[in-house]
C-alpha cells in the first residue's frame, strides 16, 4: 500500500514484526539480556517471513540490537539487497524481573522482596514505562518511515513495545492485560502512513503454522514469554 493515494499524498508502509522463537531451554524472563538468540525455528520463522516480504516494495529493513532481532531481520534485509540498520528505540522494554523465570509455580512472584515491584500495574511499577516506550517507538517508526518515503520499511522489536504503540495509535489504553495482545511470534504489525500521519493499523501472522499454539496471541503467557 505504499505509494501515493488518491489525492496524491506520500503513502509508506512500517512493517513492525516480532522476532522469531528464541532459545530459552531454562525459561527466564530473557528481556534485554544478551546472549539469547532464535532457536532453530525462529529462524525458519524469520526465513518465512522474508519470503513472505520478498515480493513488497522493502526500502528499509532495521531492527532492535539484541541478538535475535537481529537475527530475525537479517534475511529480510538480505532478500531486499540492504545493508541492516540497528536502532536502539526498538529495543525490548526494561524489567527488573530479566533473567528470573517467571512461570506459574516458579516461586517468582510469592518473594516478598519482588512484591515492591507489582504496586502498579498502570505505570507499570516493574519496568519501563507505558508512556516511555511509546515514546520512543513513535520516534522509531518516524526514522523507519523517513528512511522508506513512499515505499515500505521493515522494524524488528519486541512483543510489548509493538503492542503498546500500537494500543497508542489505535487510541486504546496502554495498560492491558498481556494474554490478550495480538502479537504473535514473527508477526507483522503494519503502519500505513499517509505524509506523516499514521491512517491505517493492519496486523498479519506470515509464520503462523510455524508457531506453536501455546504460544499463539491470546494463549496463556509461559516463562520467557511476558514482554517478549
Amino acid at each position: 500500500m505504499s505509494g501515493e493515494s488518491f489525492d496524491g499524498t506520500e503513502l509508506t508502509v512500517v512493517h513492525l514484526m516480532r522476532h522469531g522463537e528464541v532459545h530459552n531451554p531454562e525459561g527466564v524472563l530473557y528481556g534485554r539480556r544478551p546472549g539469547f538468540h532464535l532457536s532453530d525455528l525462529g529462524r525458519r520463522m524469520a526465513d518465512r517471513v522474508a519470503e513472505h516480504l520478498s515480493g513488497r516494495d522493502i526500502r528499509h529493513v532495521v531492527a532492535s540490537p539484541l541478538e535475535r532481532a537481529q537475527e530475525t531481520a537479517t534475511p529480510i534485509a538480505a532478500a531486499h539487497g540492504l545493508d541492516l540498520a540497528t536502532d536502539g528505540r526498538l529495543i525490548e522494554a526494561a524489567n527488573v524481573f530479566e533473567g528470573k523465570q517467571f512461570g506459574v509455580g516458579d516461586g517468582a512472584l510469592r518473594k516478598p522482596a519482588n512484591w515492591k515491584y507489582l504496586t502498579n500495574p498502570f505505570k507499570p511499577s516493574w519496568g519501563e514505562p507505558y508512556v516511555d516506550q511509546v515514546v520512543r517507538m513513535m520516534a522509531a517508526l518516524g526514522a523507519a518511515r523517513d528512511a522508506a518515503r513512499g515505499h515500505e520499511a521493515v522494524a524488528v522489536s519486541h512483543q510489548l513495545p509493538i503492542w503498546v504503540v500500537r494500543s497508542y495509535a489505535e487510541r486504546r489504553r496502554l495498560w492491558h492485560d498481556p494474554r490478550k495482545r495480538q502479537c504473535t511470534l514473527a508477526s507483522l504489525t503494519s503502519f500505513t502512513f499517509k505524509g506523516d500521519e499514521i491512517v491505517s493499523v493492519g496486523y498479519s501472522e506470515p509464520a503462523i503454522d510455524l508457531v506453536p499454539v501455546r504460544l499463539r496471541a491470546g494463549a496463556k503467557p509461559v516463562a520467557g514469554s511476558v514482554g517478549a
